[in-house]
């Protein structure tokens, strides 16, 4: 039998003057009690603690795109609403919203898709800038390459999934400069990004070859940090570009 908790034991514990319980008896007095409960057979969650895994295997599916990626530690732009799950030859739970089945391995132990079908399906589903930022922290994190999901995204009907690829850059510090590259891009402009500014050092991007762009996230708003990004904007002007 496998035990899922998700949180601290809670089964009873029996004084040592007593007779121990076995562990089927302890099992049905937590259930009982309310302590615990069955999400499926052999598989048993504290209340209200399961969340959306427990839903996964309450239904034996498999969570999936925006669903999963906390679960890989991936870069979300939003939480997911509606659960993304895999059904496979099985139906969606209601209000889930359904992806394809999935082809590669599956995660060792939690109700979760493989990251390659996560992200295939994150690429067919979500918007192309949300997609884009998963994609990035699994490239860059070296768990995946965009060689490997170009491979497995042919034809025409994933020509959309396929062209988020091209935005994927070799080095992001946070989701926000994935966006500003993005956004950059589409926007035309020539850009270098990660450049040596004489007498400022390193910048996120260069553009137009005049204009410095720093995609400052909320510790640039500590007093001290808010100095020092002061002094290196001084610093852009002799060095001939605008901050």
């Amino acid at each position: 039998m496998k035990l899922f908790f998700a949180g601290a034991p809670v089964l009873p514990v029996t004084p040592s003057s007593a007779r121990p319980a076995s562990p089927p008896q302890r099992i049905n007095k937590a259930l009982a009690s309310g302590r615990i409960e069955r999400l499926r057979r052999g598989v048993y969650s504290l209340p209200q603690e399961a969340g959306v895994l427990g839903e996964a295997l309450k239904h034996n599916v498999l969570l999936t795109c925006l669903s999963a990626a906390p679960l890989y530690g991936l870069w979300t732009l939003h939480p997911a609403g509606a659960p993304h799950v895999s059904p496979g030859h099985r139906k969606a739970p209601p209000g889930a919203l359904a992806h394809g089945r999935w082809v590669h391995p599956r995660h060792r132990w939690l109700p979760v898709a493989g990251l390659a079908d996560v992200l295939i399906h994150a690429l067919r589903c979500l918007p192309e800038i949300e997609a884009l930022v998963l994609v990035q922290c699994a490239a860059q994190h070296g768990d995946i390459t965009i060689e490997f999901l170009r491979r497995k995204l042919p034809g025409n009907r994933n020509a959309r999934a396929r062209a988020v690829l091209d935005y994927v850059i070799p080095r992001a510090d946070s989701p926000l400069e994935v966006l500003a590259n993005y956004y950059f891009r589409r926007a035309g402009l020539q850009i270098r990004r990660h450049v040596e500014v004489r007498g400022v050092g390193e910048v996120d991007f260069l553009v137009e070859d005049c204009l410095v762009a720093e995609t400052d996230g909320a510790t640039h708003l500590e007093p001290r940090q808010v100095k020092k990004d002061r002094k290196r904007n001084n610093a852009t002007l002799p060095a001939g570009t605008l901050s």
